[in-house]
């Protein structure tokens, strides 16, 4: 889960967690579909547009507190500009006990549905499965009920802000939106578990009336089992896995090859100790779990540029240089793309890709989407997947993943600036933040 990073609940019991307060936003303000279809009930419920702009403006500038969710409120003190706090509530309606077990009973029905919601992912069939059911679990018009110290009869920019504030949390944890409709995250597990287990040792869940295997259950050279959705679901079921080894704080020591003895004609021992210290360090990230393929799949070139991100000596650096087909210059640029992103970074800096019309609709969307009206950068299309900041020596790179990259002008070309987000804004944020901090040094 990327975007805002993990929001960091505490609470008092299962029945109510507060978040520490959030950095103010960088582009909008959501980026899952269950958290613009929050933000919708507030914009469609709300009367004055007015109103609504100021509480984004709020909760854009960090002016809101920690966020307190129970059953059905939400709370939070918001500042005004002129340092004047508010307490902010906004009412959602609970479900009733019966309302509860036909959802419990809808979520069992499908593995996927559990599985989802272990992700931190709202599954979509879920909540039409639950509105087939005559059961609304996202909220709509009219359901978010403002209630403020300031005395407004309907959403007031403190209110606004609070629910602007509440779509980046529901972003990375939509189990704020049950809890806010009556069930903590520890009491929905657990009864959850208890429906799953219940339902495994029914009989008609593994059988059929005839004794043979159920819908369920898939045969298996002759052996009967479950599907792997099933199995990923149930996993909560059992107990967790021990603990792996303690990883050691470093990699080993590589042997050295500078002995009495000649080398073989064509064998080079410092290139090789190099190498073999190289190849220590992978299995290491590897043990410790911090990184992706390493070296699988790679062009020659490539390789030579994950190479020389490990900061070798200059002579080392010079060959490498030279095996990928680079100047020194390209190189220093292809491996500042390597770290930050690796095969995908350097994709972006090396490959210009022209997305089809589709694509460049939806890009276009959201790049309209990312920021406020008023606060939107303005962005000239350079070719391709590449578009430059009017005004500014900062550009925004789309990969073919849907990622957006960072660059900022670096003499005459362009160099990385940063990792990709999924939120433009924030790539772009990252991309003055850079500039800032190399007009400094």
């Amino acid at each position: 889960m990327s975007g805002y990073g993990q929001s960091h609940g505490h609470g008092h019991g299962d029945d109510e967690r507060t978040f520490d307060a959030l950095p103010p936003a960088h582009g909008g303000f959501t980026r899952t579909w269950w958290g613009r279809a929050w933000l919708k009930a507030l914009e469609d419920s709300a009367l004055d547009g007015q109103q609504l702009k100021a509480g984004r403006r709020h909760a854009r500038a960090g002016a809101v507190g920690a966020v307190s969710v129970r059953p059905g409120r939400i709370t939070a003190l918001v500042k005004d500009r002129d340092g004047t706090a508010y307490r902010g509530d906004v009412l959602v309606r609970e479900f009733s006990e019966e309302q509860w077990d036909r959802l419990l009973d809808l979520a069992v029905d499908s593995a996927g549905h559990i599985a989802a919601l272990l992700e931190r992912e709202m599954p979509p069939h879920l909540v039409e499965d639950a509105a087939a059911a005559g059961l609304d679990l996202l909220p709509g018009i009219g359901d978010l009920d403002p209630e403020c110290a300031c005395e407004a009869w309907d959403h007031c920019p403190h209110t606004a802000a609070l629910c602007y504030q509440v779509a980046r949390l529901l972003d990375e944890d939509p189990f704020v939106l049950l809890l806010m409709r009556g069930r903590g995250e520890r009491t929905l597990l657990e009864e959850l578990q208890s429906r799953s287990a219940a339902r495994a040792a029914a009989p008609s869940a593994h059988n059929g009336e005839d004794g043979e295997a159920g819908a369920g259950v898939q045969e298996v050279g002759g052996m009967p089992g479950v599907s792997a959705e099933e199995a990923f679901a149930a996993g909560f079921l059992v107990p967790p896995l021990p603990a792996p080894p303690v990883v050691p704080d470093a990699p080993g020591r590589t042997p050295s090859l500078d002995t009495d003895t000649p080398p073989e004609p064509g064998v080079d021992p410092a290139a090789l100790e190099f190498l073999a210290a190289d190849a220590a360090a992978r299995a290491h990230r590897l043990l410790g779990e911090q990184a992706g393929p390493a070296g699988g799949g790679l062009t020659v070139a490539q390789d030579a540029v994950r190479l020389a991100a490990g900061a070798p000596v200059p002579w080392i650096a010079a060959r490498l240089a030279s095996g990928s087909g680079r100047s020194r210059a390209e190189l220093e640029l292809a491996t500042r793309a390597w770290r930050f992103g690796g095969a995908a970074a350097l994709a972006v800096l090396d490959e210009e890709w022209t997305p089809d019309a589709g694509a460049l609709d939806r890009a276009g969307m959201r790049l309209a989407e990312a920021w406020a009206e008023d606060e939107r950068p303005v962005l000239r299309r350079a070719g391709g997947a590449r578009w430059t900041v009017v005004g500014a020596e900062a550009q925004l790179r789309l990969g073919e993943d849907g990622r957006w990259w960072p660059y900022l002008k670096a003499g005459a070309r362009w160099s990385p600036a940063g990792p990709a987000e999924r939120d433009p804004a924030a790539a772009l944020a990252t991309a003055f933040a850079a500039g800032a901090a190399g007009a400094g040094e």
